[in-house]
C-alpha cells in the first residue's frame, strides 16, 4: 500500500478525567518540544538523569540509593519490580481490582515453575502462588492481610497502594507491618499514588520494592519513565539469585543512572538508549512536584475531589471509591445500566471518563491535575449534560451555583 495513502495524523484535544493517564502540565511539554536533538550520552542528558534520580528520592521520601526510571509506562517499572521473584518463588498477592489482577497473572507468569507455565502459558496456576481476592469495591485490610501472610509465610507479598480499577485505597501501613512480622519482602504497586498522596516510602520497612508510573501522579508524558525505588534488601537478594530478564534488569538499569555497587558515581555505564525528549520532560515534571510540595498537592486533591464527590451525590449517583484523585460510581437508579452508554456518549465528545473494566459496570471519573475549580466546574458539567441527554433533567445554571458555593464555603474555612 502506497505512503500516499495515509493523511497526516491529527489527535484533537481531549479532557482527560479518567484514572489515567492524566493531564500533562504545559511546561512540560514545552520543556520536551524545546529539547534540542541529542544523543543518550550527551553531558547535559547524562546530568538530566542524575538529577532526576535525587529528586525521585525526595518525591518517594526515601534514602534508597537504588531509586531511578525505568523507560516506559507503569508496566516496565512494575516488571523491573516483579524481576526478582523467579519460579517456584511463594507469593501473596492481593487483589481488588483489575490492575491489581494483571499484577497477580504477572507474580503467577514469573513464579510458574517451567511445567506450570506450560500447562497454561497466558493463565498458569503455580502452586507457590497464592491470589486473595477482595469483593469489587472493598479495600484490602489489616485483617485480610495478616491472616493471609501469618498462615502462608511467603517469600515475597504484594498489594497495590491505590487500585484504580475500583477506586481503592489499600492499609499500606498494616501491610508494611505484616511483612516484618512474617519475614515477607513487600511488592507495592505504586503506580496510582505517587505524586498525589503525601507519604514516605522510608515509613514503611516491611516493603522492599516499590514500582509508580509517569503519567498519573508525576503528570509527566506517558512514554518516560516509570520511578521505582528498592531497598538494599531487595538488592541483595537480586545479587544473591539473579533474574531471568535483561530489558528491565533492576541493578543494570540502575547502572545508566550512575548508581553502582550501592553508591552513585560521576558516570554510569550503558544499559539502554534513553531519549533526551524524556529526559527534559521528565526532569521537569519532577521539579514542578517538589515545587507544589506532596503536602500540598495531597490536600488540593482532597479538596477538588471532596466536591466532585459531593455534587455527584447530590446527582443521585453512588459513590463506591475512597482515593482522592478519582471518584467511583453508579449512575442514579433511574439510569442504572446506563453506564457504558453514557461514558461512550462522552468520549466521543472529547471529554475522557472511563468505565470500570470489570463488573460490575461502575463510571470512573479521575482529576490528575486538574486542581482547580474551572476544571472540576466543567468536569461536572459536562457529565451532567451527558445525564441529561439520557433523560435526566438537572438545572446546569443551579449546579454551577452549588459548586460555586461549596468552594466560597471552603475558602472562608481556610
Amino acid at each position: 500500500m502506497s505512503t500516499n495513502t495515509f493523511e497526516r495524523l491529527t489527535i484533537p484535544h481531549t479532557l482527560a478525567a479518567g484514572p489515567g493517564p492524566g493531564n500533562t502540565d504545559q511546561r512540560v511539554l514545552e520543556q520536551y518540544a524545546r529539547c534540542g536533538v541529542a544523543d543518550h550520552m550527551q553531558p547535559d542528558v547524562l546530568r538530566g538523569m542524575v538529577e532526576c534520580k535525587f529528586m525521585l528520592r525526595d518525591v518517594f521520601g526515601t534514602d534508597n540509593v537504588h531509586t531511578f526510571g525505568v523507560a516506559g509506562t507503569g508496566w516496565s517499572g512494575l516488571d523491573a519490580m516483579m524481576s526478582a521473584v523467579l519460579p517456584g518463588d511463594t507469593v501473596v498477592a492481593f487483589v481488588n481490582g483489575t490492575f491489581s489482577g494483571i499484577d497477580g497473572l504477572t507474580l503467577r507468569m514469573k513464579a510458574a515453575t517451567a511445567e506450570e507455565l506450560a500447562a497454561d502459558p497466558t493463565n498458569p496456576q503455580p502452586a507457590s502462588v497464592t491470589i486473595v481476592e477482595i469483593p469489587h469495591g472493598q479495600s484490602v485490610d489489616a485483617a485480610t492481610i495478616e491472616d493471609a501472610l501469618s498462615r502462608h509465610k511467603p517469600k515475597w507479598a504484594f498489594m497495590a497502594h491505590w487500585e484504580t480499577g475500583s477506586g481503592r485505597i489499600n492499609d499500606l501501613g498494616a501491610f508494611s507491618e505484616s511483612c516484618e512480622r512474617h519475614n515477607a519482602m513487600g511488592l507495592i504497586d505504586a503506580v496510582s499514588s505517587l505524586g498525589v498522596a503525601d507519604f514516605s516510602i522510608d515509613d514503611y520497612p516491611g516493603v522492599a520494592a516499590w514500582a509508580s508510573c509517569p503519567q498519573k501522579g508525576i503528570c509527566c508524558l506517558p512514554l518516560t519513565y516509570a520511578p521505582v525505588s528498592f531497598t538494599d534488601r531487595y538488592i541483595a537478594v537480586l545479587k544473591q539469585t539473579g533474574t531471568r530478564t535483561f530489558v528491565h534488569h533492576p541493578i543494570l538499569e540502575a547502572r545508566h543512572w550512575g548508581i553502582v555497587d550501592g553508591k552513585d558515581v560521576e558516570k554510569g555505564t550503558y544499559h539502554r538508549t534513553h531519549s533526551a525528549y524524556a529526559v527534559a520532560a521528565f526532569h521537569e515534571a519532577l521539579r514542578l512536584t517538589l515545587a507544589d510540595t506532596l503536602g500540598a498537592r495531597a490536600a488540593l486533591y482532597r479538596q477538588h475531589e471532596e466536591v466532585l464527590r459531593t455534587t455527584l451525590e447530590m446527582l443521585g449517583c453512588r459513590v463506591t471509591s475512597n482515593m482522592s484523585s478519582l471518584v467511583v460510581f453508579n449512575l442514579p437508579e433511574a439510569f442504572a445500566g446506563s453506564e457504558m452508554e453514557l461514558v461512550q456518549n462522552c468520549r466521543a465528545e472529547g471529554f475522557g471518563i472511563w468505565t470500570t473494566l470489570s463488573e460490575p459496570v461502575q463510571i470512573r471519573i479521575g482529576i490528575l491535575n486538574q486542581l482547580n475549580e474551572a476544571a472540576i466546574t466543567e468536569i461536572l458539567t459536562r457529565f451532567t449534560v451527558a445525564l441529561n441527554n439520557i433523560g435526566a433533567d438537572v438545572d446546569i445554571d443551579r449546579l454551577k451555583a452549588d459548586i460555586a458555593s461549596m468552594y466560597q464555603i471552603e475558602a472562608v474555612a481556610v
